[in-house]
């Protein structure tokens, strides 16, 4: 049993996946021929015995987990269903970055936008994004900031940006 766990969004959660990254690799050495319905199957089985996973969120995980694999093996997957934004704080954990979590978290509570927020800080993990410092603040997928601190209302400008755009949507 691995202890990687690999973030995919189902819904509007982010959700950790243990023992995915090896499925995935597993699944991808054999994958040629498969048609999505049996790569979703496939997965699922993988790492259901591994993973809690509620009875009626079956079909929103394989769906999830069909998304993951086709980023990992560099097809075009589809963007999973928007429900509000998704933020990410890339850095060690350190006083800078805890900064920004909490400005961030505070700005999405005052505009009220529905967010999953999370912090990584595995350097392999942020390795992926591409950013040559840290902290480094995501948006939906988009580099905001790399390498500084960005202050309050900018992080403020950026969401109610985003607000307009219809990139997320407003909570209750």
């Amino acid at each position: 049993m691995t202890s990687d766990i690999v973030q995919v969004s189902i819904g509007d959660r982010s959700i950790g996946i243990v023992g995915l990254k090896k499925v995935m690799i597993d699944l991808a050495a054999t994958a040629a021929g498969k048609t999505d319905e049996e790569c979703r199957e496939l997965l699922y089985r993988g790492i259901a015995d591994q993973n809690y996973i509620p009875p009626k969120m079956a079909e929103g995980y394989k769906d999830a987990l069909l998304r993951a694999f086709k980023v990992f093996t560099g097809e075009a997957a589809e963007q999973a269903p928007a429900g509000g934004v998704r933020i990410q704080v890339l850095g060690p954990g350190c006083f800078n970055c805890d900064k920004i979590e909490k400005d961030v978290r505070e700005v999405l509570a005052e505009l009220k936008i529905p967010g999953d927020l999370s912090h990584v800080t595995d350097p392999v993990e942020i390795a992926k994004f591409g950013v040559l410092g840290v902290p480094a603040l995501v948006i939906n997928g988009r580099i905001v900031c790399v390498g500084t601190v960005p202050d309050r209302n900018r992080i403020k400008q950026w969401l109610m940006d985003l607000k307009a755009s219809q990139e997320c949507k407003e909570g209750t």
